[in-house]
């Protein structure tokens, strides 16, 4: 899973963080307002307007990293030698794919946009290779099936989130430690080969990762990544990742749950 475990290695409570006021974030200072709330934590809150254009945005990013890595999945299935080096090599992949995650993540801050997004699509293709060394294993049904699956529940999810009054801000501290124990579980039962483990780990993984779809689209919509990066460009970068993580993690762990093996 190699998308799941590197998810949240750069997310972190947002709090007493204002928009910069530099050359990224210049262009949305008059559309965005900010305010200290009583926990002495800054809320950012886009207008309608920014809010739906920057939300726009890290779904053209999110999809044009899907496409990229579908191109190189099909790719590596139609190639021996891409087949051969991707499985042969797929721990290297695995720690390359993770470092990618850190870096966007931790480093948004010290990196422009456009290096951010460069870094982003390189993830995408790397995780390309993955991808298609684990389709590999299933049917052309299962595969089909498993997308459409994580099409529909990714954007119910989503529209839950976009449209939703509820606040899942309070979810923020329960999901990350989902996560890491979900992480936790598959590399015991990578061990322990257990059938049981192996199917509740992929419900628990169907769960945890249409919840987040839900999160992450109202962080995004309410201006969180844009305190946390001090830029609308990188933001929608952050915002694209994120949303792409979901989309890829919940595909392969519907994969894994229904998925019939070649």
């Amino acid at each position: 899973m190699g998308p799941g475990s590197g998810r949240r290695t750069g997310r972190s409570t947002i709090s007493d963080a204002r928009p910069a006021a530099g050359n990224g974030h210049s262009k949305g200072e008059d559309s965005v307002s900010s305010q200290v709330n009583p926990s002495g934590t800054v809320d950012v809150r886009p207008n309608a307007a920014v809010a739906a254009a920057f939300l726009v945005q890290a779904f053209v990013w999110m999809f044009a990293g899907l496409l990229l890595t579908a191109g190189v999945a099909a790719l590596v299935q139609t190639s021996p030698t891409l087949l051969d080096f991707a499985t042969r090599n797929l721990l290297l992949l695995f720690i390359g794919q993770l470092a990618l995650v850190v870096i966007i993540s931790g480093g948004i801050n010290r990196v422009g946009a456009t290096a951010a997004l460069g870094l982003f699509f390189a993830y995408a293709a790397t995780l390309g290779h993955t991808v298609g060394v684990i389709v590999s294993y299933y049917t052309g049904q299962s595969v089909t099936t498993a997308f459409l699956s994580a099409a529909a529940m990714f954007g119910g999810a989503a529209l839950y989130g976009a449209t939703t009054k509820r606040s899942l801000v309070g979810l923020g501290g329960a999901l990350t430690m989902a996560l890491f124990g979900l992480i936790a579980a598959m590399l015991v039962n990578a061990f322990l080969g257990s059938g049981t483990a192996s199917l509740l780990i992929s419900v628990g993984g169907v769960l945890l990762f249409t919840v987040l779809t839900a999160y992450d689209i109202q962080r995004i919509q309410t201006g969180a990544l844009v305190a946390m990066t001090g830029s609308v460009e990188k933001a929608a970068v952050i915002g694209a990742l994120r949303l792409y993580l979901d989309f890829i993690n919940l595909f392969l762990f519907l994969l894994r749950l229904t998925g019939g093996r070649r």
